[in-house]
């Protein structure tokens, strides 16, 4: 590994399809089932079929001071964040207020409240009494959070796509390096809106059934809705009374912008093998070193084929690869945070590797797929994140 300390993980929340509680989220990664990915026929304007990933546990209540700030997607933030408030209570008391960041990323932020505001609107000819146009703008939840908190660091968000929380936790990072704070709470929310659903079926990229990672057979992505939190220090967690709770850390972090086209990727993957070796070159880490990736994989053509051939360049066929797309549907904005968390659960619950579901007709896909029970054979995880305009991310997880 390389010289520069480790980013430590000291908690982490997440609340997607895959569920709330540790528990359900664990069967579903094992069962490759998911309770929350649903048909539905009610959300496209064409009146079509679609998969998607639901957060399906109730939300908590937003608290009446801050009403100003009551959305979908705030409610969404706060039940993945309930789960660490211990964790930030302390990290806050540790550091103070003012050491410790906010850094959202997102993609849809408030639309969902914004559209329902508009038909409202144009139904009764005055929008509901408790909107208010910030509720959708894209600070918002990232404001929400340091508000909901008192936290007094440094506040922003990140809007880069589907890269837009890893780019967050790379942010984290940087941070923290700076030593311009001490603690970091960075991840990304995003929700279900008409805007996204009916913009991807405009370009023909939404499956009418479960997505298909890397089968010849792929015919589309699942939209899916969750948030994810992780607690970064510089300081290793105190484990007191836990001696033999492994320390997972954030080990290294790459990115690339090839703008090779304004939604397609490059076909060769130039930009994601880029990011790829830029994070094993952060890691100190070889190829050989990295056992499982957790793909970026969204079953549309294009992208699961040059990513195919981009992991194929750097590992070869050695580190076994899975999309858990199919379990959480495409959380666009929040899918970094939301498969960082994924990998997270894995390592620090030591759980076999999500085995890739699809048909299992894999024709020109030339990487290994993981099969189910299949374990950690490295103590090292990379995960692939790809968006619009050719912005990359690639993390690596590690226990130590």
């Amino acid at each position: 590994m390389n010289s520069n300390k480790p980013i430590y993980i000291h908690a982490c929340g997440i609340h997607c399809a895959l569920g709330l509680s540790r528990s359900v989220i664990h069967h579903s990664l094992q069962s490759g089932d998911a309770p929350g990915m649903q048909v539905t026929t009610d959300s496209l304007n064409s009146g079509g079929q679609t998969v998607v990933g639901r957060a399906v546990e109730p939300l908590p209540d937003i608290p009446a001071r801050f009403s100003h700030q009551n959305t979908y997607n705030n409610r969404l933030a706060l039940s993945a964040l309930n789960d660490i408030k211990p964790e930030i209570e302390h990290a806050i008391a540790r550091y103070g207020r003012e050491r410790v960041a906010v850094i959202v990323g997102t993609s849809t932020f408030g639309m969902a409240d914004g559209e329902a505001a508009m038909t409202a609107f144009l139904e009764n000819g005055a929008f509901p009494d408790d909107y208010h146009y910030h509720q959708q703008e894209p600070d918002n939840t990232a404001e929400f959070i340091a508000d909901y908190f008192d936290i007094l660091g440094p506040v922003y968000t990140l809007s880069t796509a589907c890269t837009s929380s890893a780019r967050a936790l790379i942010s984290a990072k940087r941070l923290l390096e700076s030593g311009l704070v001490d603690a970091v709470l960075a991840g990304g929310a995003d929700s279900l809106c008409q805007l996204t659903l009916n913009g991807f079926h405009g370009l023909d990229a939404l499956s009418s059934e479960r997505c298909n990672p890397f089968s010849q057979n792929r015919n589309g992505i699942n939209i899916g809705e969750g948030a994810a939190f992780l607690l970064l220090s510089r300081e290793p967690r105190n484990h007191e009374g836990h001696p033999n709770t492994p320390h997972i850390a954030l080990l290294g972090t790459g990115d690339s912008s090839d703008a090779h086209h304004i939604s397609a990727p490059h076909p060769d993957g130039l930009g994601a093998e880029r990011a790829m070796r830029r994070a094993l070159a952060d890691a100190g880490l070889s190829p050989a070193q990295i056992g499982y990736i957790n793909a970026h994989g969204t079953a549309t053509q294009l992208n699961d084929a040059m990513e195919s051939r981009a992991i194929a360049r750097v590992f070869g066929s050695q580190a076994p690869v899975s999309s858990t797309k199919p379990l959480t549907g495409h959380t666009l904005g929040a899918a970094g945070a939301v498969e960082a968390a994924i990998c997270w659960h894995v390592l620090h619950h030591q759980l076999p590797l999500p085995a890739q579901v699809n048909d299992g007709e894999l024709g020109d896909i030339p990487i290994s797929q993981v099969s189910p029970g299949m374990a950690l054979r490295q103590p090292a995880i990379m995960s692939n994140s790809f968006a619009f305009g050719g912005n990359n991310v690639s993390l690596i997880f590690g226990v130590l």
